[in-house]
């Protein structure tokens, strides 16, 4: 709940906001596209101070104890910062899609009845350590005709406020209003309870960080979320894969990047290939120092490993840590699934195109992929141009959250002089 201090600034950051909405709503694409574009220019040109500002944050971080994967995830480097600027105009050249309307159709009463895409109007962001994600928020917000109040984890908050800075004079370069996009300038914890229940000001709330945020605000949110809780993400390996092909998606579904939602968490390997692939890929796994833990049959197949328990199969590690099972089949593959999947991201590998299928059909997750590294699953390599995070929930956004996913369709009727007897 907001507390004295936190009640009267959501009051005065969502007063601004909602005159914001009402003017980004009716926004043209070239206003928007044009604040994007300025908003890259600037960040090109303050790269330096953009980079002196983390590197005071990554300073305080590390003599704060913050452990080694979340510097990573703070730092900054001038790549990063042009990565920013071309996601911006990545965005910009997406198509607008605020005002289509679709499923025009002509009804008997001479009627006709279609949906608009329109804003969903303010979008509250909660997030921790990476300064992009101020960035990718903004320029999705901005891009579908959204305002945003952005509240950056308290160990990014001086690169944040930077970023900030260039995002409102960007918007005033093309005659949006500046405080479409506000990043909160405290750092109390109480504004996260504060914007959670603040549901005539916010009318949507993106939390992306680690599990004890989300569950946070599983529990005190009375805005409505777009969120996932954690991911345990699958690689079935099927008994028709090919076998180089299976190796090569396990090791980069795992190795690639260990700390991210959409790492492989749990291997599953048809038993009549088992024999061909988890030797070949625990050689592969024990070179990059990932730790295994397997069911009696992969332990037959990998002496020497833990043993795996069920508290592995409902784990999301996020570390050098992989669990393995051998199944009988793809029913027992997609049951295992279906009962341990966080419901974010699963792959199988296959040549049997029946298989494929059922897998897509039958694997209840946001994203479901066939012949490729879960690593793929994120906005970015989806062509939404960026993503405000990922969605395992099953109403109105499902999988990364990108364009489409902060607009929402309301009904609209064209007549001709038409009453209703």
């Amino acid at each position: 709940m907001s507390t004295p201090d936190t009640a009267p600034l959501i009051e005065v950051l969502g007063r601004a906001a909602r005159r914001a909405a009402r003017e980004m709503a009716r926004a043209s694409t070239g206003q928007k596209n044009a604040a994007l574009l300025a908003i890259a220019a600037r960040l090109r040109g303050a790269a330096p101070d953009l980079l002196a500002a983390n590197q005071e944050d990554v300073a305080k971080a590390r003599v704060a104890g913050l452990d080694a994967a979340a510097l990573d995830r703070l730092g900054l480097s001038a790549a990063g910062v042009e990565l920013m600027a071309r996601g911006l105009e990545e965005v910009a050249a997406l198509a607008d899609p605020i005002g289509a309307v679709s499923e025009l159709v002509t009804r008997p009463s001479g009627l006709q009845v279609g949906r608009m895409r329109v804003p969903l109007g303010v979008v509250g962001i909660i997030y921790e350590s990476r300064p992009n994600v101020t960035i990718d928020a903004a320029a999705l917000c901005i891009k579908s005709g959204n305002a945003a109040i952005l509240r950056g984890g308290s160990e990014a908050h001086t690169c944040n406020l930077a970023l900030a800075g260039l995002i409102r004079a960007g918007l005033a370069a093309a005659g949006l209003p500046a405080h479409a996009v506000q990043q909160v300038e405290t750092t109390e914890r109480a504004m996260v309870g504060a914007m959670a229940t603040a549901t005539q000001y916010i009318d949507i709330l993106v939390p992306r960080g680690g599990r004890s945020l989300i569950e946070r605000l599983i529990q005190e949110a009375t805005v409505p979320m777009i969120k996932h809780l954690e991911g345990i993400c699958h690689v079935y390996i099927d008994s028709g894969a090919d076998i180089a092909q299976a190796i090569a998606i396990a090791d980069n579904a795992k190795t690639q990047r260990y700390g991210t939602c959409n790492t492989m968490e749990t291997l599953l390997v048809h038993a009549d290939i088992a024999a061909q692939v988890l030797p070949a890929l625990a050689a592969i796994y024990a070179d990059k120092g990932v730790e295994l833990r397997g069911d009696l049959r992969t332990r037959e197949l990998i002496p020497g490993i833990g043993s795996a328990t069920e508290l592995d199969w409902r784990t999301e590690y996020l570390a050098p840590i992989l669990a393995i099972r051998v199944v009988e089949d793809l029913d027992a593959a997609i049951e295992h699934i279906n009962t341990y999947s966080s419901r974010h991201t699963d792959a199988i590998v296959t040549r049997d195109y029946a298989r494929a299928l059922r897998f897509l059909r039958e694997v209840d997750s946001a994203s479901v992929l066939v012949n490729a590294s879960t690593r793929f699953a994120d906005g970015f390599e989806y062509g939404l141009g960026a993503e405000i995070g990922i969605s395992n929930d099953k109403l109105h956004a499902r999988g990364p959250v990108g364009l489409e996913g902060l607009t929402s369709q309301k009904y609209v009727v064209f007549g001709h002089g038409e009453i209703r007897r």
